[in-house]
């Protein structure tokens, strides 16, 4: 286990001076690999995480290759849901399905607690190899609530989350009830992974950028507070983050984070002045111009440091995560620039 005074990424994470600014990559495991691909095998994700050997080569795969400062666990944000029979798988292609959604309170008796010893005992082996394998800190994640929630509400993906807003709005007591058994199940899961050896912890609420920030406020922040301040007895560095969320940056914060990722949309700079000084910041390259030439992907990455200044607290990432197209040549020239600038 990396010793948490050292680790260049778990400096930042607490605002601390770090030898250089760090770097990881969000989905960094995955089919922009090679390597991925000749080991991963088909099938859902769900049937490979199954798997802790292999999880636990997937999640190595990036380090060696990229030289990041952190690695992510091969996982997905809807295992624990999954776990305790909702009924949900991730499609390729596609992404989380659900068999029969969520669609009033009688669905809720479909919710019950997370036991991750015994309902994923295989998450927790994986993290316990790799806190005994890895040179860098491990990152641990869950999905948050809205964003799970969205998924078994609308049954998939969804561009509107239609179905999701109208229950928020109409059934508020469902909405809390469930809410709540989901905020109990990334708990579960996110302090089982920490006892394990996780280093670190990121929530997602991907699809948060959907809500108002009236909505969000309201909703979805008193229900995500409640997941930091959960955490904050074990002393790690907690990581939030969403797609499409410069307008609720600030909410962000307020839940309770050490470190809140910014998408694209927004210049880092900017970001840093709505969440706050007191908060480090994680982000911020568009994934798709990592598709581009080289000289393109350099001046971009050049101008998120200068807009980050030499702060402590940047950890350098994408806005979202890796592309399949992309060139892994490309990543390792962006995690030697950002290590040497």
């Amino acid at each position: 286990m990396v010793a948490p005074d050292e680790a260049p990424f778990l400096l930042a994470c607490r605002r601390r001076p770090s030898p250089h600014v760090p770097v990881w990559f969000m989905r960094q495991a995955g089919r922009a690999l090679p390597e991925y691909r000749a080991r991963r095998g088909s099938g859902s994700i769900l049937e490979a995480i199954h798997q802790p050997e292999l999880v636990a080569e997937l999640t190595l795969q990036p380090v060696r290759r990229y030289g990041v400062d952190a690695a992510i666990l091969f996982s997905d944000i809807v295992v624990p849901v999954a776990a305790i029979g909702f009924g949900v798988d991730v499609v390729p292609g596609t992404g989380p399905v659900v068999t029969e959604p969520f669609r009033s309170k009688e669905d809720l008796g479909r919710l019950r607690p997370l036991e991750p010893e015994e309902d994923t005992p295989y998450v927790v082996e994986a993290v316990r190899q790799l806190a005994s394998e890895l040179s860098v800190p491990l990152i641990g994640f869950a999905g948050a609530p809205f964003t799970v929630a969205s998924y078994l509400i609308e049954g998939g993906p969804s561009r509107s989350h239609a179905r999701t807003k109208a229950l928020m709005h109409a059934e508020p007591s469902t909405w809390w009830a469930l809410l709540d058994a989901l905020a109990d199940l990334a708990l579960a899961s996110l302090r089982s992974q920490v006892r394990a050896g996780a280093q670190a912890v990121q929530l997602f609420d991907s699809w948060a950028g959907a809500l108002s920030a009236v909505d969000y406020a309201e909703l979805v922040l008193p229900v995500t507070r409640r997941i930091f301040d959960g955490l904050a007895d074990l002393d790690v560095p907690r990581i939030h983050f969403g797609v499409g969320t410069g307008e609720l940056l600030g909410l962000m914060a307020e839940a309770g984070p050490d470190v809140v990722g910014v998408d694209w949309r927004v210049p880092i700079d900017v970001a840093w002045s709505r969440i706050g000084e007191d908060k480090a910041v994680q982000g911020n390259l568009d994934p798709a111009v990592c598709l581009a030439p080289w000289d393109v992907v350099e001046t971009e990455t050049r101008k998120i440091l200068n807009q980050a200044g030499g702060r402590p607290g940047h950890v350098f990432n994408l806005g979202h995560g890796v592309l399949p197209d992309t060139d892994p040549a490309i990543l390792e020239r962006v995690v030697e620039l950002v290590h040497n600038a």
